[in-house]
């Protein structure tokens, strides 16, 4: 089940001319730290505060001990080998001709890039729990650039607790496919092999919107403070992430909620039934029934319009106790956004809801998600309770925060 939850996980970022999935390359080279072993094992940095190695969990107080941890160059070489395909590695970052030779002559270079933190009584690498900026470690960025200067296909790999600055290779024509692996655990380098070989679909959204600039983030970093204890204004309000790339008109580099898939999903047929009329707003509370019962039903259908049938889904039973069946599909993960009317003062779009819906090739699928006041309410200041502000409110469904595919109305 890890290995399937990290599959599930990862967040396919681009993919030019389908480089990925990878179609029985004669020859691979793997480069960078962050796709091996670290030199002191899985366990042996206090707290998992490593330095090297391949990045699957954060670190501080609440890590726990791997039992095992299966390095992305060992799943690559055992999957490699079966098909007849040679493997080549250069894991250390600052090699960059051992980088550029390894990468050079070979059908495609994997290139790894890394960026942890952790709990702030442990200082890794001048990074005192939270990261000083938004690079890739390690000289990443040159890692990266060196490898696509040797090799026409450069698929880069990323492990990271959050986004990274991408800009300068993210356009490199060279660079054909990025993967965001996040922090996948003690199974690492096997679900990330399922993906790069298309025996699982990428269907992974983004959890964060990653910016072409640090400073295009409404929190900017803290390096020094004038109290004992570090005094955080929090002035952004609701203006987080994705909301406040929206409401200053910041294009980012991959919205909140963005994936790539191997296949195509179309959208169509959105519905709005339902009332927010009636009952009483309570005063104070957030966890009267009156705010969250579900009010409005949005419907809608998607379609996988691909030819590829995807990977082997188990149809269980409600209760997990049994498998009933197996189909072949892929995984698509709709949202829903809110866009409340002026009087609201809210960010332009919110996430209200979202879905997981395995669906066959050429095959449709209804999706469902209900409303509650409380997904359609602002806090009152002055009256002390929940409103559902009245007018227009915006409805939208989209495969990302900014890839609407479609809108609806609600009326209140």
């Amino acid at each position: 089940i890890i290995r399937t939850i990290g599959a599930a996980s990862t967040v396919l970022l681009k993919n030019v001319n389908n480089a990925l999935p990878l179609k029985s390359p004669k020859s691979i080279g793997i480069i960078g730290n962050g796709a091996g072993p670290g030199s002191k094992g899985p366990n042996g940095y206090g707290d998992r505060a490593a330095t090297d190695g391949v990045l699957a969990v954060g670190w501080g107080s609440g890590t726990a001990e791997f039992p095992y941890l299966i390095t992305p160059l060992d799943a690559i070489t055992a999957k490699a080998k079966a098909s007849g395909t040679t493997v080549t590695s250069s894991l250390v970052d600052n090699d960059l001709n051992a980088a550029a030779n390894v990468a050079k002559g070979k059908d495609v270079a994997l290139v790894f890039v890394v960026a942890n933190s952790g709990e702030g009584y442990i200082t890794v690498e001048g990074n005192a729990g939270d990261r000083n900026d938004l690079q890739a470690w390690h000289g990443g960025d040159a890692l990266v650039a060196k490898v696509a200067s040797a090799n026409a296909n450069t698929i880069v790999v990323v492990n990271s607790v959050g986004p990274i600055t991408m800009e300068a290779w993210i356009n490199n024509p060279n660079v054909t496919a990025v993967v965001w692996s996040g922090l996948p655990g003690q199974e690492a380098g096997n679900p990330l092999t399922d993906v790069l070989y298309g025996l699982y679909n990428p269907s992974g959204r983004l959890p964060y919107t990653i910016g072409k600039s640090i400073n295009d983030y409404s929190a900017k970093v803290l390096y020094n403070s004038n109290s004992a204890i570090l005094q955080v204004p929090y002035s952004e309000g609701l203006l987080v992430d994705y909301r406040h790339f929206d409401a200053k008109n910041i294009a980012p580099r991959f919205e909140f909620g963005f994936g790539l898939s191997y296949t195509k999903f179309d959208y169509s047929g959105l519905a709005v039934s339902g009332s927010t009329v009636g009952g009483t707003a309570p005063t104070g509370s957030a966890l009267d029934p009156w705010l969250h019962t579900k009010v409005v039903t949005v419907t809608f259908t998607i379609k996988n319009s691909g030819p590829v049938a995807g990977h082997e889904v188990r149809i269980r039973k409600l209760d997990q106790s049994a498998v009933l069946g197996l189909i072949y599909a892929f995984l698509q993960i709709p949202q829903l956004y809110t866009t409340p009317p002026a009087s609201a003062n809210s960010p332009p779009k919110n996430l209200k809801g979202f879905d997981s819906v395995y669906i066959e090739a050429g095959q449709s699928k209804t999706v469902t998600i209900q409303l509650s006041r409380y997904d359609l309410a602002f806090w009152d200041v002055a009256a002390q309770r929940w409103r559902v502000p009245t007018g227009s409110h915006g409805i939208s469904i989209g495969a990302s925060s900014r890839d609407i595919r479609l809108k609806g109305t609600l009326t209140v």
